[in-house]
Formats: structure tokens, sequence, C-alpha cells
């Protein structure tokens, strides 16, 4: 069994304003062992950025423990940040600087002799295919090469823990993928990764173990297939023309089922695990039929981590970046 790369014990962070209080963190404890790629996953505000900031050593918790290669985040936190790279939502790069004079400062700023970080500079441009844009101002570059820079960035010093915070949000599906290929051979080399993202199929993808997050505090942790196993097994869903429809839906559904039926308005999206295969469907056909509720989509499938996602907290998960306080999520 490895050790633990980054360790949380009761983790509490409270922002505070004139007018209210909120509780980013509370008592939030999570590990990540070495060699391995936790995915941080939660609704909107859960507290997810404000937990890799403060491992982070970026923004200071009230109480609580936590370590990163066994330097406490409190009291070396120098120590720290010479073992980590960092990427978060919002890039770190320059746009008056091209990327070859960003990623030198990268290395820089990471401590590295001028001579190493030109050489990790050119590395690293080669590795995320921007050589033939290392000399354009950084301004100069679309959304996905301003995304690949940064990652590249946290990547100068060779860290032994990675932190990324949203690494693909904004990128195109293949842009995303082909920063998930960087990621594996991150990790393969021995790279420890904590990982937030707003797509399920990325923490399916790259995640050795998932920890799911709301208001601050963990509510599930476990693989891929073991948070699927606990929502059950073949599932149908249902989506209604109408979401006034959804209650209804639930309720008629929810006869047919063998275990809790899950329900969301917003996406008008009902879900119910069944057995019986084909003919509970025809079934829940027949039945919201003779109901009168229209539906746009009808399936038996096996769960996902949507599904997992909904179970626990109420909703599905959002579709695009967090909104709100930065330093809520």
């Amino acid at each position: 069994m490895p050790a633990d790369a980054v360790e949380a014990v009761d983790l509490v962070k409270v922002f505070r304003s004139r007018k209210n209080q909120v509780r980013a963190l509370d008592g939030l404890s999570l590990s990540v062992p070495e060699g391995t790629v936790l995915g941080l996953l939660g609704p909107n505000g859960a507290g997810k950025t404000t937990a890799v900031r403060a491992l982070a050593t970026l923004l200071p918790f009230d109480s609580g423990q936590a370590t990163v290669l066994g330097h406490d985040v409190r009291r070396e936190p120098d120590a720290v940040r010479r073992s980590i790279g960092l990427s978060g939502q919002y890039s770190a790069v320059d746009d008056n600087l091209s990327g070859r004079e960003n990623l030198w400062l990268f290395g820089r700023l990471y401590g590295l002799p001028s001579a190493l970080s030109k050489q990790r500079a050119e590395e690293l441009l080669e590795l995320f295919d921007l050589a033939d844009a290392a000399d354009r101002p950084a301004k100069t570059f679309s959304g996905g090469m301003k995304r690949r820079l940064d990652l590249a960035g946290a990547l100068v010093a060779s860290p032994r823990v990675l932190f990324l915070d949203e690494p693909t949000t904004g990128l195109d599906p293949r842009s995303r993928i082909d920063l998930w290929g960087v990621i594996r051979d991150r990790v393969r080399s021995g790279t420890t990764l904590l990982l937030t993202t707003q797509y399920l199929e990325e923490a399916d993808e790259l995640a050795d173990r998932i920890a799911v997050i709301d208001h601050g505090h963990l509510i599930a942790e476990g693989s891929s297939d073991e948070l699927k196993g606990t929502v059950g097994g073949t599932r149908i869903e249902v989506v209604v023309h109408d979401d006034t429809h959804v209650d209804e839906a639930r309720r008629l559904l929810g006869a047919l089922a063998v275990g809790d039926t899950t329900a969301d308005t917003r996406s008008r999206r009902v879900a119910a695990p069944v057995e019986g295969g084909s003919q509970v469907l025809v079934t829940a056909i027949r039945q919201l039929d003779a109901a009168g509720i229209a539906i746009d989509d009808i399936a038996l499938r096996r769960p996902t981590l949507d599904d997992v996602f909904l179970s626990l907290t109420g909703h599905a998960a959002a579709g695009e970046a967090e909104t709100g306080v930065e330093v809520n999520r």
C-alpha cells in the first residue's frame, strides 16, 4: 500500500463578511496515495477549489491538518510549494510574453536555474504541441492553447504532486482527450494527482478513486465502479417533455423500481433502478403514455457517474464552470 502523498484531516474554512458567513470547508478529510489520481467532484459551491487552494498553501484554513509528501501545509509551506505543481481554473499565463518566455518564467519562479528553465520550456513546448507558436505572444493563443501552456507551466519543475483545478474547462473534445493523454503520462511516471473536474467522464477516465464533496465535507468516496455499484444495476432513464410531469413520472416509475428513484426538474430527467430487462421498459412506456406524459427520451442502461452524482447531491452535475465567489467552490 503506497503512502499518502496528500492528506487532509477535518479541514475547516469559513469565509466571513458583514452580512453573512459561508462554511466552505466543513471538516473535509481526504487522502491521495502516491502515484495515484483522486478525482474531486461536487456541485457548485461544494468547496472543491477552496480545498485545492488550501492544500496548495494559497489559502489558510481555520482548523484541521494537512500534509503534502509529509510536509505540514501550515508549518512548512515553502517545502510544500517546492513539491507541487498547480494549474487553476484561470490561466496564470502572461499575455504579453511568448509561450517560451512564459515557461522560462515559470521555471525561474519555481527556483530552477535559468539554463534548466530554458531546457524544460523547450521540452514542454514540444510535449504540448506548442513549438510552432513558441515565440508568439500568449495573447494571440486560442483558449485551448492557453490552457495547454498553463498546464505546461505547472509541470516545469517536474513536481511529485500535481493539483489540477478543472484543467480542461472550455476545451474542445479533441483538445481535452489530448490533455488526458499528457496527464496519464505524468501519472505513469509517478506523479500524484488531485483533480477537480466538472466533466464526469473525465473523472471516469483518469481517476483511480473519486471523492464526492458537498457543503464542504466528504459524502462518498470509492473507485468509479464502487460508486456506480451504490446506485444499483440496470436503470430506466426518462426525459419528460414537460417539467411539470417530472413528479408524476417519478411516481409511475417508482412503482416499477427495485430501489429509490431520482428526479431532476431542471433536466426533466427521472431514473429508476429496475429488474426485468426490456419487458419492464415496455411496461414503463405504456404507463407513461396512458398517463398522458409525453417523453423526449427513454432508455434502459447501466448506471454512470452522473447517476451517482444525482443520487448523492440531488441534481445532475453542472455542465458549465461553477459560478459565484471563486474561493467558495
